[in-house]
């Protein structure tokens, strides 16, 4: 089950992909070539298994593009994965495959089909659909050769994010306003008695954060929002085109409404969303600007706050009104303690008893391996690694990527699904473990909501297991899990000086928890610059002006451009599915409130809650819509009115 990575070469690459490949290619032709009476056993599900054998291939193969420390791996990873894709998008664009599944679905054996697998024909027929089956040979031709442009043009935008290496060699002088701690942690710069600042996530935000020395503050960020803009900024471009043709090739007005098809919401549904909170956001952050600007005006006097002051100025302001000095939080929270503590929790509330694995076969050193079992059993449900620190060539951001999929095996056993954190956390320094500031508190715990939600899936069928559900709600299972990292008697349970294992103090929590809503406004005006931009380029035509979208819904943010920069080539959620779908991260935020809710009412840590949620959401995948999930566990329909309640905009 648990693939040895350490073994992994390009070679091993390369032989894991062709060979799924082919066992997968040999499948589809035979379901092609069946001359006897179509039946499910014989004609979906072997095709099943055959998505089972490229998804394998791709957690054994293409994922090493994102961790692997070896950069011909990686490069033969980046092929591995287009590879796998195109396979994936020629076998939808099969006009033998579709007319065999159309003519299954004709059968009195596919009009009986019940549950998940009347639900799995239902979906390849709405697929083929989309893939433009309807259409004349030549439409379906050009439809073909746009969509294996669409993945060439994602895997090299990606591929060039991950192996950007950027950064500015400084001397302590110019570190001022930093701490000790993260000075100490940076690599050695190639001049005498300099160090060097990177692009990661660990080095970035902190400087941007903390440091006084403005300049360097405003080279950093042009910087950061320069990276690979070069080479991303025509592949983006030629991406949103793409897409607008086929958009329009299968009748579509726009991009958006194909690709929100299969979502929950509708454009229209979005557009509502930001037109109830833009305003109030607006009036807010007017407020939350201007308080900043006068805190600001000691260094700046007249001159407007820009877009590397705001972060600065928001710290400065935080340590100012509320006492917190984020390094001096991250002393409590130490990565192995937040990690146990994370574990207590989630294992308390969703029954459930974790155990790391001490040979874990993976492709770093940093990678750690953890079981998953039910409470009191011995026996494992799933596995994930964490991969958490920062190094050269490794995906630059944080996500959850799928290993294994869990599915019913043909023997009845229930096969255990893999997953893998993947993220850029603070590394440790010397003498100094991993000190996590709340903010990456905060982002481990969501990611680990995605690991949950896809290794608790109970779902037999691949196809609805796990995480793989409507886009704009994927999301929710994320956002409720950032919750707890806000609540007292949740912070108490881990949190301990790293030095004297004292508990955080309770004044320290209540001013944590009291700043969470310091310039609310400005920081959801800033995701909904990003929504709306995603929109403003996948709503239209297709010819539209990137650079000048870009500055245009940045105008949301209240504050400045920077420019100079081209913040959209290295917006890598744009080429990595959720393109047209920013929105969920909002969207899926107020179902993730709602849920909390629940918790908040009955208890935050409260067992019988965290059963039911773990029943009617978790466990069930894909296996019927998101809204089902949440009326079953919520009781009632859902209700937007914690989430407004948690921006301040609740009448």
């Amino acid at each position: 089950m648990l693939y040895d990575y350490t073994a992994v070469t390009t070679d091993s690459v390369t032989e894991i992909t062709e060979t799924a490949i082919a066992q997968a290619d040999a499948a589809v032709d035979a379901v092609v070539g069946i001359e006897e009476p179509r039946t499910y056993a014989n004609t979906l599900a072997p095709l099943d298994r055959a998505g089972v054998a490229i998804s394998d291939a791709s957690g054994r193969g293409s994922f090493m593009a994102r961790v692997h420390t070896d950069s011909d791996i990686r490069a033969t990873a980046v092929a591995a994965g287009e590879r796998t894709a195109k396979w994936g998008s020629d076998l939808i664009m099969r006009s033998d495959l579709a007319a065999a599944i159309r003519a299954y679905a004709a059968t009195d054996d596919a009009r009986a089909l019940e549950g998940l697998e009347a639900r799995n024909l239902e979906f390849w027929l709405r697929d083929l659909r989309r893939a433009g089956h309807d259409l004349d040979a030549g439409d379906r031709e050009r439809l073909r050769e746009l969509q294996q442009r669409l993945i060439e043009l994602q895997v090299a935008f990606n591929s060039n994010l991950d192996e950007w290496d950027d950064g500015i060699e400084m001397t302590r002088e110019d570190l001022a306003g930093l701490p000790e701690a993260y000075i100490d942690r940076l690599e050695p710069g190639e001049s005498a008695g300099t160090v060097r600042v990177s692009m990661n996530y660990p080095d970035y935000i902190p400087f941007v954060e903390e440091a006084e020395n403005r300049d360097l503050r405003r080279q950093m960020q042009y910087k950061f929002w320069n990276r690979a803009a070069g080479e991303n900024t025509p592949l983006l471009a030629e991406a949103v085109s793409v897409r607008e043709e086929i958009a329009g090739l299968l009748g579509y007005d726009m991009w958006a409404r194909y690709a929100m098809e299969v979502k929950m919401a509708d454009p229209e549904a979005v557009d509502e969303l930001y037109a109830s909170i833009i305003p109030g956001l607006t009036s807010r952050g007017v407020d939350e600007l201007a308080a900043l600007q006068d805190l600001a005006s000691h260094d700046l006097g007249d001159e407007a706050i820009q877009s590397w002051d705001w972060m600065y100025y928001h710290t400065k302001q935080r340590k100012q009104d509320y006492g917190i000095d984020q390094s001096e939080v991250a002393e409590y929270f130490p990565l192995e303690a937040v990690v146990a503590g994370m574990f207590e929790i989630t294992g308390d509330v969703f029954g459930l008893d974790y155990r790391e694995i001490e040979e874990t076969g993976a492709w770093h050193d940093d990678a750690r391996l953890y079981e998953i079992r039910n409470r009191g059993s011995e026996e494992p449900i799933a596995f994930f690694y964490a991969d958490l620190f920062p190094r050269e060539g490794k995906f630059g951001h944080a996500a959850c990527f799928s290993i294994v999929g869990g599915r019913r095996e043909d023997d009845g056993r229930y096969r255990e699904p893999v997953a893998a954190i993947v993220a850029n956390f603070t590394k440790p320094g010397p003498g100094t473990p991993s000190l996590l500031k709340h903010d990456e508190v905060v982002t481990l715990f969501h990611e680990f909501g995605h690991v949950l939600h896809f290794c608790l899936t109970e779902v037999d069928h691949p196809r609805f297991a796990g995480y793989d559900t409507e886009w704009d709600f994927v999301e929710a299972p994320s956002q409720i899990m950032e919750h707890w990292t806000w609540e007292p008697e949740v912070l108490q349970r881990f949190a301990r000086h790293y030095e004297t294992g004292k508990e955080i103090p309770s004044d320290l929590v209540e001013r944590l928890v009291a700043a969470r809503d310091q310039n609310t406004a400005l920081t959801t005006l800033r995701q909904a610059f990003l929504g709306k931009f995603d929109l403003a380029i996948h709503a239209g035509d297709g010819d539209i002006d990137i650079e000048q979208a870009t500055r245009d819904a940045f105008a949301l943010t209240l504050i400045p451009y920077h420019d100079g920069t081209h913040f959209a080539a290295s917006f890598g959620h744009l080429m990595g599915g959720y393109d047209a779908g920013y929105y969920g991260y909002q969207w899926a935020k107020v179902y993730g409130d709602d849920m909390f809710s629940v918790f908040s009412d009955e208890g935050v840590l409260n067992p019988d809650v965290g059963s039911r949620y773990r029943r009617e959401v978790l466990a069930r995948g894909y296996s019927r819509d998101a809204i089902e999930h949440l009326k079953a566990f919520l009781g009632r329909e859902p209700s937007s009115d914690a989430y407004l309640e948690n921006l301040g905009l609740k009448e």
